[in-house]
């Protein structure tokens, strides 16, 4: 797992963990962690989710956009 650096300090994510096929992502006041996958919710969004964890910015929001409930 690692921690999400939301560089804004505006975002409800925590941390997150890249698998190959998968992120799963920590949000802020939740145990349950959520695992978005190529299966569910298709591999470009999981790729740029990817991209936005890495790069510490937009990812909550891109969640919320696009796929909020395409979790496994």
């Amino acid at each position: 797992m690692e921690t999400y650096l939301d560089i804004n300090n505006d975002s409800g994510v925590k941390a997150y963990k890249i698998g190959e096929d998968y992120i799963t992502v920590w949000f802020n006041g939740t145990v349950q962690p959520y695992t978005y996958s190529y299966r569910k919710a298709g591999k470009n969004h999981v790729e740029r989710m990817k991209g936005l964890a890495r790069s510490g910015d937009g990812l909550n929001s891109y969640i919320m956009y696009y796929v909020k409930k395409l979790y496994d």
